[in-house]
């Protein structure tokens, strides 16, 4: 695994633009940057990120079929009382999902180790599938980066599958926040691949959901949303108004209810106890274990949180680093530290992604902080020997 500087496309931002990428720059920062490519070899991909992604995956599973069947699982991963039949039901029935990702810490020596799992609403989905793959073909066209240079990723033709696999049921809804320039952005690159795979697609502002007399879901149209692909995460709806409507509503909900257990970095203790030493897991424990008080370096995470939010890294004892957040009331784990990728420009972590069970692509997100947070910047990658 090597971070390599090249030089950007001359007409990278005008083709961002056609294409829909609006959101190259967040927060006043550059967020697509392709002054720099990381390349790994073949093996690096094969035997250190894609078989541990699957296997990590597969052990995922595993958790939520025990969970399912065991309400103190549930109430660890965090679970509201009211809706456990209703979870625990959608994984009986095998609700269908899309994708996933895993956050993993890799150097290039050594197996890469699990930081978290996006379950529910990841993102970084566009700029991962599509975007950086246009990208190496510019740039073998070029000359930016070798003719043969290839890369780890068939994202976008497994969501295309995947959505194909689902029930047609008449109109297939997208909600989210529409002013987040990122959730909508990514919504309708989910949009345009469950249209090509044949379903009729709409957005609507999760704000703009409505209810009818028989708790059906409508949009502003009073159409019944049948299916609802979201960026809204399942503890939010667990905590809405409108939440204990979901179960009666015969709504189909993308990513399913069995992703709520999956969700939360309460599956990393879970993980680590019933795979303790697996060379993908880090330590980890819930902080009231009495095991948790020995580590000295760590990270210490809230159950829910995202961009790294409320986290706060302990190295040989002492706090280094710590972000703010809304996340503050617990509860919490610890994890063990580990190193990420690091050069004179950041530190790196791997998104490996999830289309329904396999293991097909990853993105690199770049930061200042060892913990990554909104201000990461997205690079791309290629596979070179």
């Amino acid at each position: 695994m090597r971070r390599l500087s090249v030089c950007p496309r001359p007409d990278w931002e005008a083709k961002a633009k056609a294409y829909g990428f609006h959101f190259t720059h967040m927060y006043g920062q550059l967020y697509w940057d392709e002054s720099a490519c990381f390349a790994f070899t073949l093996d690096q991909i094969e035997h250190d990120l894609e078989a541990p992604s699957t296997e990590l995956h597969a052990m995922c599973l595993e958790l939520a079929d025990q969970a399912s069947r065991d309400e103190r699982l549930l109430d660890l991963l965090g679970v509201p009382e009211a809706f456990r039949d209703y979870v625990s039901e959608s994984w009986r029935r095998r609700d269908p999902t899309i994708f996933g990702r895993f956050d993993l810490a890799y150097t290039g020596a050594g197996p890469a180790k699990l930081l978290e799992y996006n379950a529910d609403t990841p993102t970084g989905l566009y700029e991962a599938a599509f975007f950086q793959w246009m990208w190496m073909q510019d740039a073998k066209s070029l000359g930016i980066v070798p003719p043969g240079a290839d890369q780890f990723n068939s994202i976008q033709e497994k969501l295309i599958d995947a959505y194909d696999r689902l029930a047609k049921r008449s109109i297939m809804h997208f909600a989210g926040y529409g002013s987040d320039i990122e959730d909508s952005g990514t919504l309708s690159y989910m949009m345009d691949c469950a249209s090509q795979a044949g379903h009729a697609v709409k957005f609507i502002d999760i704000t703009d959901i409505g209810c009818d007399l028989m708790d059906r879901f409508t949009d502003k149209e009073d159409l019944v949303i049948d299916t609802l692909s979201n960026l809204y995460p399942w503890e939010w709806f667990f905590d809405d108004e409108f939440g204990p409507k979901i179960p009666r509503s015969g709504t189909q909900m993308i990513e399913p209810a069995w992703k709520a257990m999956l969700s939360t970095k309460a599956i990393l203790p879970l993980l680590w106890e019933r795979h303790p030493g697996h060379p993908n897991l880090l330590e980890a424990y819930f902080e009231d274990d009495p095991r948790s008080g020995s580590m000295t370096s760590y990270a210490r995470k809230p159950l829910f949180s995202r961009e790294g939010a409320n986290i706060t890294l302990h190295r040989d004892g002492a706090a280094v680093e710590a972000v703010d957040g809304p996340y503050d009331n617990g509860p919490w784990i610890r994890q063990a530290a580990t190193d990420l990728f690091r050069s004179e420009h950041g530190h790196a972590v791997i998104g490996s992604w999830i289309v329904g069970d396999e293991a097909c692509g990853i993105g690199l997100r770049e930061d200042r902080s060892a913990i990554t947070m909104n201000l990461s910047r997205f690079v791309p990658h290629i596979i070179v020997d």
